[in-house]
């Protein structure tokens, strides 16, 4: 059988357990506090400069989208190039979409279906081939601008 004096000090090991314990879990959150405290640096104002617009290349967008490049015979003089070059389009329903327009000779830019075009159009429709450019939005269509057509690969 245990003595008295060994009874007595295993019941006084749970209070002293537990204490130990609830010291440990206040140390740890006072110590986390501090460190949160302590990490913080201030704010650092970000830079409102917009990025350097990075160059494009007209011909892989094309490529991308669809468009088949166009060999040209020897001998064979090409026709200057039109002012309007469709090099891609996505239609969204029948009254919305985008399309992507290079305007005499420059990068190619996607415009929405009501954005104003260099000359004076209006991008008025975009169906899943074909675009149509007028003086306004309302206004009878003037120039419709088509997608080469793709041959399938044999």
């Amino acid at each position: 059988m245990e003595s008295p004096a060994a009874l007595h000090t295993a019941g006084r090991r749970g209070p002293t357990l537990a204490a130990g314990v609830l010291w440990l879990a206040a140390g740890l959150s006072a110590g986390y506090w501090v460190l949160l405290a302590w990490g913080r640096s201030p704010v650092t104002p970000v830079s409102t400069l917009a990025p350097a617009q990075l160059p494009t290349d007209p011909a892989a967008v094309a490529r991308t989208l669809g468009a088949v490049p166009t060999a040209v015979s020897p001998g064979v003089v090409a026709a200057a190039p039109p002012r309007y070059n469709l090099l891609g389009v996505v239609a969204v329903g029948t009254q919305d979409g985008a399309a992507l327009i290079a305007v005499d000779g420059q990068p190619a830019r996607p415009y929405r279906v009501g954005a104003p075009l260099d000359g004076g159009l209006v991008l008025q429709a975009v169906t899943r081939r074909t675009v149509r450019l007028g003086p306004t939005l309302e206004a009878p269509a003037t120039l419709e601008l088509s997608l080469p057509e793709t041959t399938a690969p044999s």
